[in-house]
């Protein structure tokens, strides 16, 4: 188990540590449980979707990075798969506040990296922020999707986001988490490079076109991917650079060890990646940072 786990998954009820056991021992446990082994586990443990969801932000909160705030927020993104995807709020010390990212932006964008295709839930530990619900209704699942939170009522993002701003307003048809390939093309050797591109042929850029890619090597060698994920309200749109992060941390890796870093992004877009991500990583200590155009 990783250590981070360890307090947070002492203090579960003990039929759900034991439900749980096999699965985060598991020297690569990814932050995420399969849709198989969600529903064993609510046979194991008689819980529903929400009541597991709630069992379970501990765990997810465990994922946090907060040396600025010292608060600690965890979601579980639930997709339309049934699979279930930890989420946590992560900062970064020396970057600016802008660079944080939110505990429900940290488990939407883990759901998309790993392939989900939608959401049908948000359970969080705190009530959503603006910048999380304003972000959120960037989703494919729109205002229907749900939100749960300890001792509230069951709602959606419509009830949390009224007279909503979104894509639809701007005729924006393809919507986050839709599966996408923009088609660009290098002739590229390098394996971090050609993962980096790879990474913004699936970024979600419909307002500016300035589809970005980044890829994190680690110090073993493992790559870790993001994608920029736009926003109507431009402002909570997340970077490439910390949807990589988001990746590499609930992968149990160290953002404070990465090796090596590609950004890729179109060379004549209205905006650029480039200062942001190289400051970022500067900061994480990462100096070794390149940037491919296409």
């Amino acid at each position: 188990m990783h250590p981070r786990f360890q307090t947070a998954f002492g203090e579960l009820p003990a039929t759900l540590q034991s439900a749980l056991q096999s699965y985060i021992d598991a020297p690569d446990f990814p932050a995420m449980l399969k849709a198989e082994q969600v529903d064993a586990i609510k046979q194991r443990c008689g819980l529903d979707d929400d009541a597991l969801a709630f069992a379970l932000l501990p765990l997810a909160a465990a994922c946090s990075l907060a040396p600025i705030s010292q608060f600690y927020v965890g979601a579980i993104a639930r997709g339309q798969s049934g699979n279930l995807y930890f989420g946590a709020n992560m900062e970064f010390s020396g970057a600016p506040m802008q660079q944080t990212i939110h505990a429900e932006q940290c488990a939407v964008t883990h759901a998309w990296l790993r392939g989900e295709p939608a959401l049908a839930s948000i359970t969080v530990n705190y009530t959503p922020c603006g910048h999380c619900r304003q972000f959120m209704n960037e989703l494919n699942s729109g205002t229907n999707l749900k939100i749960r939170l300890p001792g509230r009522e069951p709602a959606t993002l419509g009830d949390y986001l009224p007279d909503s701003f979104g894509p639809k307003d701007l005729d924006i048809t393809t919507l986050l988490m839709d599966q996408v390939d923009h088609g660009f093309q290098l002739a590229l050797t390098d394996e971090l490079e050609k993962a980096a591109l790879a990474a913004a042929n699936q970024s979600h850029a419909p307002y500016s076109n300035a589809h970005s890619g980044v890829a994190l090597e680690a110090e073993d060698g493992t790559i870790y991917t993001g994608r920029y994920a736009e926003n109507a309200a431009f402002n909570p749109s997340l970077p490439p650079l910390q949807a990589a992060l988001i990746l590499m941390n609930v992968s149990g890796d160290d953002c404070q060890k990465v090796k090596r870093a590609v950004l890729a992004e179109p060379e004549s877009a209205i905006l650029t990646q480039w200062d942001a991500t190289r400051a970022t990583l500067a900061a994480l200590g990462c100096q070794n940072v390149s940037r491919i155009t296409f």
